[in-house]
């Protein structure tokens, strides 16, 4: 598949999506009108039948309308689908076309404060490497893409997402046909009260009080039987009736919490439920995603026929809002009897929710990155190794950059060099190129595509100093943050995974002659582990330690050239120390007078 050929298809669809909006409007628009002429109909058959029609006249219009109400909701259906489809299409041709920033998902509040790298390299917020994958509608989905996000993942697991992704790839279908689940677009399962009640403490006499209640139930119909009858007055009734409030009473607390809980996700629970069927049912030849179908297969009776069972008895207790039936209920104790079956429903079946949704999370997470790889089909996969100690690419492009106007550059650490020193002046791209290496080292420990022509990297720690800031209410200046985000990386080294380190105008808080001495100690204590890594500086005389420390220690440079009086930056690394600096140049730009 050629680069172009999502955004041709994805254009094709969303034209042919509008066109299926526009029919059913325009179907939904004459039903609107037939069943409005129906009621009109019906009203003036029935002042005749007041009068010397007989009421028989009715029957056809009320039929009639009872037939176009049932239609009209299949209409309006497939109208609110095919408008789902188009938000899909549009949202997947802003990604495209380099707009997405701001309509997805952005997962600030998954940004862990103290993470060696996510917000250096814009893993979450605005415009971040999250809301550019996140596909996701459950809070298990996000859960999950963010913390393949935040650590890298075992080798096996590595290869068993890109196995996985490369299969869903091609189903741009079944993308779509996601978008549709639940009983709207906006519906999003967010699950933390549903698993603090269905893994809460278990409650006891379930079984003895659904059974008194149920007799409870009994005697009051007998009684309303025996009063209809006329087999005795009032008093027997009235007495059924208040030992039925009594215990109902007592049992009051209990029910209304149950209720509550479960009514307020009812439209998590049949998106939950909708998902779990989707997965029983479609077949796949992955063998991870095949793994997360057998996850589901535990027991006799599927995940989604079991949530079924819980979504129904909320369906009952829906029914109480019907002012016909609300006496009725009140009678017959329905809010109690339902709360008890949910309660009876939590003991077989609460304890799987946690696995429900942990495979629907991760399900959502691998289509996250399907849809990724399908709209970028010249983005590889990477190698990745356990063994050595390396990151060789070709072609390094930063894949939250347009296509077009990404320039792309050549990265090789492990042998001889481990780490490279970064030259230039300013807006030269040091800075991008530091999160171009660590956002693809991201992407390969999650098992995602990468922005290159070719990637192989060992599996690795990451950790970064390009957004360290100092802090008022910590009482930290910028340079000690720094420090201390320095030694944090610092002792990732110490864990079973070697470390790739990303320092941004390393120590430059401090003095030239502390600078110096601290940065040549810091670089040599990485050396001497299992680390590879870039520096950057403004400081040329830091530039001494790649010479000093070659060839473990590699000196490269931006550049930049003016153009008609403008500067011009090209964006290619090149080897050497840089020769020239602009920083004068943009104070004069500026209005500044030096």
């Amino acid at each position: 598949m050629s680069a172009h050929q999502p955004h041709i298809i994805y254009s094709q669809r969303l034209t042919a999506r509008q066109g299926d909006v526009a029919h059913w409007a325009k179907r939904d628009r004459w039903i609107s009108n037939v069943r409005l002429l129906l009621f009109i109909v019906g009203g003036v058959v029935a002042g005749l039948a007041m009068g010397s029609l007989s009421w028989a006249w009715i029957s056809m219009p009320m039929f009639l309308f009872g037939v176009f109400l049932f239609l009209h909701g299949q209409v309006r259906k497939r109208l609110h689908h095919a408008k789902r489809s188009v938000v899909f299409y549009e949202h997947g041709l802003a990604r495209l076309e380099g707009r997405w920033a701001g309509i997805g998902v952005s997962g600030i509040e998954l940004q862990d404060v103290g993470h060696p790298y996510a917000a250096d390299l814009d893993i979450f917020g605005p415009g971040s490497l999250f809301e550019l994958l996140c596909t996701a509608r459950t809070s298990g989905g996000v859960q999950t893409l963010a913390q393949w996000l935040k650590k890298p993942s075992g080798i096996e697991e590595i290869l068993a997402r890109q196995s996985a992704v490369k299969k869903l790839c091609p189903h741009l279908d079944l993308r779509e046909a996601l978008v549709l689940l639940g009983p709207n677009h906006r519906t999003e399962l967010h699950a933390e009260e549903l698993l603090t009640w269905s893994e809460g403490p278990r409650r006891s006499n379930v079984k003895w009080h659904r059974m008194i209640i149920s007799a409870l139930t009994i005697i009051m119909l007998i009684s309303l039987a025996g009063l209809a009858l006329g087999l005795y007055g009032l008093g027997p009734v009235l007495l059924v009736a208040i030992i039925n409030g009594v215990y109902a009473k007592v049992l009051q607390e209990r029910v209304h919490e149950i209720l509550s809980y479960i009514r307020r996700h009812g439209q998590d629970l049949s998106l939950l439920a909708e998902f779990l069927e989707y997965i029983e049912t479609v077949s796949f030849t992955s063998p991870q995603m095949t793994l997360l179908q057998q996850q589901l297969q535990i027991g006799t009776t599927k995940p989604s026929q079991q949530l079924g069972k819980l979504i129904r008895l909320l369906t009952l207790y829906d029914s109480t809002r019907n002012q016909f039936f609300a006496m009725i209920a009140w009678i017959v104790l329905w809010a109690t009897h339902i709360a008890l079956a949910m309660e009876a429903w939590r003991e077989i079946s609460g304890g799987s929710l946690r696995r429900w949704l942990m495979v629907v999370g991760e399900f959502e997470a691998l289509i996250s990155l399907s849809g990724y790889a399908y709209e970028h089909p010249d983005d590889p996969f990477p190698e990745v190794v356990e063994s050595n100690l390396l990151f060789e690419s070709a072609g390094l492009g930063h894949p939250l950059l347009p296509v077009a106007t990404s320039v792309r550059n050549d990265i090789n650490l492990g042998h001889p060099a481990k780490m490279i020193l970064i030259s230039g002046s300013n807006m030269s791209g040091k800075s991008t190129m530091l999160r171009t290496v660590g956002i693809n080292a991201v992407l390969a420990m999650a098992g995602a595509p990468v922005r290159a022509h070719r990637l192989k990297c060992s599996r690795m720690s990451i950790g970064a100093t390009l957004r360290i800031q100092d802090s008022l209410q910590a009482g930290q200046s910028r340079f000690y943050a720094e420090i201390t985000r320095v030694s944090q990386v610092m002792s990732l080294t110490n864990g079973p995974l070697p470390v790739l380190f990303l320092f941004d105008e390393i120590l430059h808080g401090t003095n030239s002659h502390d600078r110096m001495i601290g940065t040549r100690a810091i670089i040599r204590r990485f050396l001497e582990r299992k680390a590879i890594g870039l520096v950057t500086t403004h400081d040329l005389a830091l530039t001494d330690i790649g010479n000093a420390l070659s060839p473990q220690v590699m000196n490269m440079h931006f550049e930049y050239h003016v153009d008609n009086g403008k500067i011009q930056f090209d964006y290619r690394m090149r080897p050497g120390v840089v020769k020239t600096s602009n920083a004068l140049a943009l104070m004069r730009a500026v209005g500044l007078a030096v």
